[in-house]
């Protein structure tokens, strides 16, 4: 039995308060955002579904608002929002590989399924939200480019370490893969993958991962571990911010772990501000 009248499940009647909820924080709800812009609600072309909860009084607004897919995605809510969200998803198997999003929705979150679906195989709950809105302070590393479809047998294996040091698991388990090569093909061929290239290897690679109308998430941003300390992570982040921000008239964003002190201070270098704070629960 639900203890709240409950999370439902958002059609398109309510796409005018999802859009209007998304703009309130374009930066932190930019992997959602991306999606609704190009599918609509409609789960199967949005690739996922969209649970709202209302307000007391519901004249056209929502008062919660959850992404339910490959990962679940709490944006907004109180105790009550979450607890019904957590209702809605213990309902049926856990299929998201993943919780992410902002870390005090995601964590109460947590709160309400650990006891079902814990427990997690990590729990990252301070993750730096940081975005860039003008010029990058250090200049933008002009060897960094997209990479070409006929690059993809160097980028892939950089894909892989970047994947394997940041998540902590092989992607290519399972399926020897063909699933997360599919995706890194995609980003190659989307002109969302960019590296810096030396002697046939990769120094330094990012992508640009969800982007909506107004921000783009940089995303797998990795320095070979033979070039690291040189400045290479600072000024390629700068160089795709730049691309983003110049070439593509969006907003530059991007979350990382507060453990990883290198990184931020990489990012700070290139300009980028902290705007929120992320949390990820990984299974």
């Amino acid at each position: 039995m639900l203890r709240l009248a409950g999370a439902r499940l958002l059609d398109e009647k309510d796409y005018p308060a999802v859009r209007s909820l998304l703009a309130a924080d374009p930066v932190g709800s930019c992997m959602v955002a991306a999606r609704v812009e190009l599918a609509g609600l409609d789960p199967w072309r949005l690739g996922g579904e969209l649970w709202g909860t209302d307000g007391r009084r519901r004249v056209g607004g929502l008062q919660g608002l959850c992404f339910a897919g490959p990962n679940l995605i709490p944006l907004r809510g109180n105790s009550a929002a979450l607890r019904s969200f957590a209702d809605r998803a213990l309902r049926r198997p856990r299929a998201c590989s993943s919780l992410v999003g902002p870390a005090e929705e995601v964590l109460g979150l947590w709160d309400e399924l650990a006891d079902e679906w814990g427990p997690a195989r990590e729990v990252r709950p301070d993750q730096p939200l940081m975005a860039l809105d003008d010029d990058p302070v250090v200049p933008p590393d002009p060897a960094v480019r997209q990479v070409r479809p006929e690059e993809i047998d160097v980028y892939y294996p950089a894909a892989v370490a970047m994947f394997r040091e940041e998540v902590g698991i092989d992607p290519r388990l399972g399926d020897g893969g063909a699933g997360y090569r599919a995706r890194v093909t995609e980003l190659v061929a989307a002109g969302r993958a960019f590296a810096r290239f030396e002697r046939g290897e990769v120094v330094f690679k990012a992508e640009i991962g969800a982007m909506s109308e107004t921000v783009g998430q940089i995303q797998g941003v990795w320095v070979n571990p033979r070039h690291r300390g040189r400045g290479f992570g600072a000024a390629g982040t700068a160089a795709v911010a730049d691309h983003l921000m110049r070439g593509l008239g969006r907003v530059a964003s991007l979350y990382v772990n507060s453990f990883n002190a290198p990184a931020i201070a990489a990012y700070r270098r290139a300009g980028f501000r902290q705007v929120g704070r992320y949390a990820t629960v990984l299974f």
